[in-house]
């Protein structure tokens, strides 16, 4: 179909068949010479991008408007329409949006004639059959076009034709469908009420039966209702739709639009507007029960079934409040529960997230009338499952809620929390919970459990989803009910406490007051992190920790009214009074952070007396001794010394108290914790941080037992177990599934755990049972008898039963030594918070240094066994307070006393470990731990240069020399080269001699970079291994390392000047002997030694340049030259791979510097024959693309084989056209690669051409010349020094001689060694030096060409 569109409208006709057509061939050819950029803009009208169609249809109404009377219009319009019938689906909407846009710009075009012109290129009668579908699409996409232009409905006369269009079209169902009658009502409802008069009758049938046939009919008939319901009434009479004998037929209807839009996934607007006509006829409740409960919900039928519950969102808002009532008690809101329930799987489709839209929406709409909204939230509420809401506790639309309304919903939450009634709840079964659960199993206890568990967590999720605190009353009464309900009980009400005056109908059992404990810890971490008072608010009140602290007391005060379930015991309440009145004396102080951090801990440990009275009890003894201590430590330091030395010191009491808290699931400890810890780290002792530093230590903790242990939930996670394992019953077939492959595991786990002892055991009553034949027994033929028999079954059972407990007992045993393990490991993690406070916190503290081992065998260990997601996250926290918190920190230890020895003793110890490890990624955290005491190092200062630093640095700031600054550097830190040298020299020996090494080259590039002077020290080692008996990848490696190092600024501030040209020089003489192999390697190893050997001679020529060192290269030349013809030889035999042709250009590279340039590479013969005639592999024409799309040649294929043929001869006077300017091109190539060669170019080429050619051809053929030295030929044209051809000796030979007496004399060398510029500036000077004729000729060429390329 797309050929049949670029075939009629965009390829040109040959003048032959436009004499035949009757079309004038040069208009049309000039239309379309001239206006590429305008046919251009059709291609991407119908593009799948829509930026780009949006801006093309833009682009062409611009265009059309400069031109609104030239025969464009006409183009565009015949083309627009022609693509409206277009084969391709998506193409189609664009060419009718672009036309609609067309129309709607240019109001003088008129819509009769558009529609005509639609008529006549798609002529339903004359069209083939094949091309009906496409043919009808086109009709109606114009009408579409018609009705977006907007001016449709303006036109009367257009839009009756429209109208009778779109009912002819109506009748082509197979291929439309219902497309056409919606578009009828899509274009009626925006026609005014004036035109309707005339329009009903002809569009809208009288029958009713006809109205009642489909839904678009029933649409019509609604939309005429509410537009000319008098003239309606006039032509059918008075109709009830909602009569006895219309309801099922209304039905049908709605059951097919339901399918209609299964796709789509929407509401159809004639469910909606059927709708508004029983609100205004007062006949709601008879549609709603008759038509929608008992008709579209009465046999299982899905896409009814979301239409009933798009229905009731798109209804909220028109319904009153007795009518949501109705609405949301009857069957439509229970279907839509177990809908809630059973679909839990990812491949079903959930209806709930587009009920919240619509809740969410009617919510928003409607926050002046508080009534309704607590109406409906209260309705969904109360559909249940067993007791349980389907809607989830952390429902959002709780936000659109008004402060009245939102008061009214937690006031009944609260109440069926204390008095369930589960009457006015609209609860449900499945059809799954039916079949398989016991009744007596499931009375009103289970539901009021379930409802209650549900009713806590919405409350505490409320609170949670309000993000500023205007409710505060309404916060303190939930977290005060929270907080009552889980720890207390009343004895008699009082009006001082109104919690005592709610009464329980339902007694509450254990778990549930566990559920709501658990719910208020969770409320307080929200109250305590997100509700956290600014500065000015502080002053004037107090948190709520602290108020609900002051709530317990009071409770505890009214012990007549009120009595906490665990009771107080003296010692216990003597600690709660002493924690009160610290908390009075830390409240004075609350201008100071320490006293507020140990005010939240002490807190947070006061209200946890009510969940663990005992242990609490004892860690508010300790933690307020601590707080005493600690505040008080300036003033009596002395006698605190001189009291009790044996008592420990209180910071490591604290600590523990911590490792103890955050043994607990609780991610508000956690944060008090890191609170407490980040004011008390900069007093932390080293036993201290010896009790954070054993928990992490990973051998211990596999070893023996902590001594902190690691509390779970595990009563709670057996109660949401049971909930879930009731909730999931409907899930049969999942279930079963499981359960047969957990006894296939069982099995497997049996016959795998069949040990020698139970082997014997069975061999044994098998034998006592004479089931297997024994030694005395003659009488093989004899059977047992029945009683033998039962008594063989018997102890058989008995023994597999035994067997079967000690599997389970083994796995038991298993599963519990894994969960241990995955508590330990939460248990570290935690605890990681304490060591990132101490780095962040305390990056000078000496005691970092001790951190460095711990963490790397955690990260050692966790690499190799990192399995879990644990293990990972604990990998994962351990190498980010590693890398970006401790060895990446600006800030560091600049005080290490007398630790500079056990310094330099871990440096060598963590460089050893470093070459051990099996993998480089390990390595390379020691090795950087290495790197981060080599900086405390550097960065301490001795004593005896202490007094001298201010002098030396004075002395640095005036101009010096390049080697002293790094000597005074070396005085005054406390680095000693001479003990550290030996330990990374050892490792680099390690490294080039080594077959496996961990070490790799950015390590030890890293030392280098930051330690110029220990580099120094160590670039005679490596230079050593760039040649001799090491292995060629350890050469590669060293010639790796000095490419990379030798740049380096710092380094060679180290140097004196003799030393540096020394060394370059030494290197130097190495590189030249690894490079007399040059171009015979046999293996992959000894071909990276010669890249990297050729890699590291560019970067000492690169030096050499640009310091101008007085360097002897001509041995370095001799050997490079003597490999050329080798090197040259096998690439022209294609023997080399990638990695070879990298080798190759590098060489060119250095012999470029040395001032020999590369030699063009000549084709093959083989590779020639198909240049010879490029007619015989012309390509076939594929496609459908059009002509005008076409690039056409600047000239035919005939006179470019006859200037191919014909020598090239120029004046430069010539005015450039498009021929000339390729054979000026071919001639300065020709020139090019003669002067490349040594060739002079009036010289015959052919007498000394290295490479043999065909005899029937010349070099300076254009059609021989390789394609591809394009790029080397303009690099020729630019550097035109005095080249050096390969095939002159004697020219080679007077360039060596005098190249040494420039080089060494150091006063004229040679310009491509000499200037240090940028490479451009180089080529210039290379330029303008050379003696070849070719310059000033390719000069002149490059200028006619400038001034012939000009407009």
């Amino acid at each position: 179909m797309a050929q049949m569109e670029t075939q009629d409208v965009a390829e040109p006709m040959s003048p032959g068949e436009a004499m035949k057509s009757g079309a004038r061939p040069a208009d049309r050819h000039g239309l379309l010479k001239h206006s590429r950029e305008f046919l251009d803009f059709f291609w991407d009208i119908a593009k799948p991008q829509q930026e780009t169609r949006l801006q093309a249809t833009e682009k062409l109404l611009q265009y059309l408007r400069t031109r609104p009377e030239g025969s464009e219009m006409k183009y565009a319009l015949k083309r627009l329409i022609t693509g409206l019938g277009v084969g391709r689906e998506t193409a189609r909407p664009c060419y009718s949006l672009a036309l609609a846009q067309l129309l709607q710009s240019f109001e003088d075009i008129s819509l009769c004639s558009i529609l005509k012109q639609i008529e006549e290129k798609h002529d339903l009668q004359k069209i083939k059959k094949a091309m009906m579908r496409p043919a009808l699409f086109a009709h109606l996409f114009g009408v579409l076009a018609l009705f977006q232009s907007g001016r449709l409905v303006k036109d009367s006369e257009a839009l009756m034709k429209a109208v009778k269009l779109l009912q002819a079209l109506a009748q082509y169902y197979n291929h439309l469908q219902e497309q056409p009658q919606k578009a009828l009502v899509d274009i009626l409802s925006e026609v005014p009420e004036a035109m309707w008069q005339e329009i009903l009758p002809k569009v809208l049938k009288v029958d009713l039966n006809s109205v009642l046939a489909s839904p678009e009919h029933l649409a019509l008939f609604l939309l005429a209702h509410q537009k000319v319901p008098a003239k309606l009434e006039k032509l059918m009479g008075s109709v009830d739709l909602f009569s006895d004998e219309n309801i099922p037929r209304l039905v049908a209807v709605l059951k097919m639009a339901a399918a209609s839009v299964k796709k789509e996934r929407k509401l159809p607007a004639v469910a909606l507007d059927l709708l508004r006509l029983a609100l205004e006829e007062d006949k709601f409740p008879r549609f709603w029960k008759e038509v929608v409960e008992q008709g579209l919900l009465q046999k299982q039928f899905w896409p009814a079934s979301y239409l009933c519950f798009r229905l009731l969102g798109a209804a909220l808002p028109l319904l009153s409040k007795e009518q949501l009532q109705l609405v949301m008690r009857g069957d439509l809101i229970r279907h839509y529960g177990e809908h809630m329930v059973t679909a839990k799987f990812p491949n079903q489709f959930k209806f709930a997230p587009e009920m919240n839209e619509y809740v969410g929406t009617f919510l928003e709409g409607c926050r002046d009338d508080p009534e309704r909204q607590l109406a409906v939230m209260v309705a969904f509420t109360s559909i249940t499952n067993q007791g349980l809401p389907v809607v989830p506790t952390f429902w959002r639309v709780v936000r659109f809620l008004s402060a009245p309304a939102l008061k009214g919903y937690v006031a009944w939450l609260r109440d069926m929390f204390l008095q369930p009634d589960l009457d006015s709840l609209v609860d449900f079964s499945t059809s799954n919970q039916k079949k398989a659960q016991d009744a007596s199993l499931h009375g009103p206890e289970r539901a009021v459990s379930r409802l209650r568990k549900w009713i806590i967590l919405r409350l505490v999720s409320i609170v949670d989803s309000l993000h500023m605190e205007k409710e505060e009353a309404l916060i303190e009464e939930v977290a005060r009910f929270c907080f009552f309900h889980s720890f207390f009980e009343t004895k008699k009400a009082t009006s001082q406490i109104p919690e005592t005056k709610q009464q329980f109908s339902f007694p509450m059992d254990g778990r549930a007051r566990e559920v709501v404990s658990g719910a208020f810890f969770s409320l307080l971490q929200t109250l305590s992190t997100q509700f956290r008072q600014e500065p000015e608010q502080t002053q004037g009140r107090q948190s709520w920790t602290y108020q609900l602290v002051q709530f317990a007391d009071m409770l505890l005060n009214h012990s007549r009214n009120a009595a906490p379930l665990t009771p107080f015991t003296t010692k216990q309440r003597q600690a709660w009074d002493r924690m009160l009145q610290t908390l009075k004396e830390l409240e004075a102080r609350s201008s100071e952070a320490k006293a507020t951090a140990f005010q939240h801990l002490l807190l947070l440990v006061g209200i946890h007396l009510f969940k663990s009275p005992a242990e609490s009890c004892d860690l508010l003894g300790d933690i307020q001794t601590c707080i005493k201590k600690s505040l008080g430590e300036k003033t009596r330091q002395t006698r605190s010394k001189a009291s009790n030395l044996q008592e420990p010191p209180w910071v490591e009491v604290l600590v523990e108290i911590l490792l103890a808290l955050l043994a607990q699931p609780s991610h508000l400890i956690r944060q008090v914790a890191r609170s407490v810890f980040t004011h008390i780290c900069s007093h932390l002792t080293p036993r201290a941080l010896q009790l954070i530093l054993d928990v992490l230590n990973p051998e211990q903790s596999q070893d023996e037992e902590d001594n902190v242990v690691v509390m779970d939930d595990s009563e709670k996670q057996l109660e949401d177990e049971e909930d879930k394992s009731s909730d999931s019953e409907d899930n049969k077939n999942s279930a079963s599934e499981e359960e047969s492959d957990e006894e296939e595991s069982d099995e497997e786990d049996r016959d795998g755990d069949v040990d020698p002892c139970f082997r014997e055991q069975l061999m044994a009553v098998l034998q006592a049972g004479k089931a297997l034949g024994g030694e005395d027994d003659d009488d093989d033929d004899e059977e047992l008898g029945d009683e033998a028999m039962m008594a063989l079954d018997q102890n058989l059972a008995s023994l597999f039963a035994e067997q079967k407990l000690r599997i389970q007992a083994r796995r038991d045993e298993k599963n519990k030594l894994q969960k241990e393990k995955a508590l330990r490991r939460d248990f570290q993690i935690r605890v990681l918070d304490l060591i990132e406070v101490l780095v962040t916190k305390q990056p000078a503290n000496p005691l970092v240094l001790e951190l460095l081992e711990p963490l790397l065998n955690i990260i050692r260990r966790s690499m190799r066994t990192s399995s879990t997601k644990q293990e990972q996250d604990l990998l994962h926290k351990t190498a980010r307070i590693f890398t970006h918190h401790l060895c990446r920190s600006r800030h560091y230890c600049r005080d290490v006393g007398n630790c500079v020895e056990t310094l330099y003793t871990q440096v060598e110890r963590l460089v050893q470990q470093a070459g051990r490890q099996a993998d480089s990624s390990i390595s390379l955290y020691y090795f950087n731990a290495s790197l981060y005491l080599l900086r405390v190092l550097k960065g301490n200062t001795s004593e005896r240069s202490i007094c001298k630093t201010p002098k030396k640095e004075k002395a640095g700031t005036d101009t010096s020399t390049k080697a002293k600054v790094p000597k005074v550097a070396q005085a005054t830190s406390c680095l000693d080269l001479s003990l550290v040298t030996p330990i990374y020299s050892s490792a680099l020996i390690s490294f080039l001699t080594k077959r496996n090494s961990p070490l790799t080259v950015p390590m030890f590039l890293s030392l280098f970079s930051r330690h110029p002077m220990l580099c120094k020290s160590l670039l005679p080692t490596v230079v050593q291994h760039v040649t001799g008996q090491t292995r060629p990848r350890h050469q590669a490696q060293a010639c790796l390392l000095l490419q990379k190092a030798l740049p380096i600024r710092e380094l060679r501030l180290c140097f004196e000047d003799p030393e540096w040209e020394q060394l370059i020089g030494q290197i130097l003489t190495k590189v030249t002997e690894n490079l007399r192999a040059l171009g015979e390697t046999q293996t992959k190893s000894e071909n990276l030694k010669e890249r990297s050997s050729l890699e590291l001679l560019n970067t000492l020529f690169r030096i050499i340049n640009h310091e101008k060192l007085t360097v002897d290269l001509s041995g370095v030349r001799g050997v490079l030259q003597s490999q050329q013809q080798k090197l040259q030889q096998r690439v022209q035999q294609g023997e080399h791979s990638t990695g070879s042709c990298r080798l190759y250009d590098l060489y060119w590279q250095a012999m470029r510097i040395l001032g020999v340039q590369r030699p063009k590479l000549e084709k093959k013969d083989s590779k020639e024959g198909p240049t010879q005639s490029p007619v015989s592999n012309k390509r076939k024409k594929k496609g459908f693309l059009p002509e005008t799309k076409k690039r056409k040649k600047r000239k035919s294929e005939g006179t470019t084989q006859k200037e191919d043929a014909t020598p090239a001869a120029t004046s430069g006077d010539q005015p450039p056209s498009t021929g000339k300017r390729k054979r000026k091109r071919r001639k300065a190539k020709v020139a090019a690669e003669a002067q490349v060669n040594g060739i002079p170019e009036a010289k015959s080429p052919a007498a000394q051409s290295p490479a043999p050619k065909p005899p029937t051809t010349s070099p300076s053929t254009p059609a021989k010349t390789p394609k591809r030295h394009k790029k080397n030929r303009k690099l020729s044209q630019v550097n035109g020094a005095t080249p050096v051809s390969p095939t002159e000796p004697a020219v080679e030979k007077q360039h060596q001689e005098e190249l040494p007496t420039k080089e060494v004399s150091g006063k004229s060398p040679q310009p491509a060694l000499q200037s240090a510029l940028p490479r451009k500036k180089a080529r210039l000077s290379l330029g303008s030096r050379s003696p070849s004729l070719f310059q000033s000729g390719a000069k002149k060429k490059k200028a006619q060409l400038r001034k012939g390329s000009k407009p």
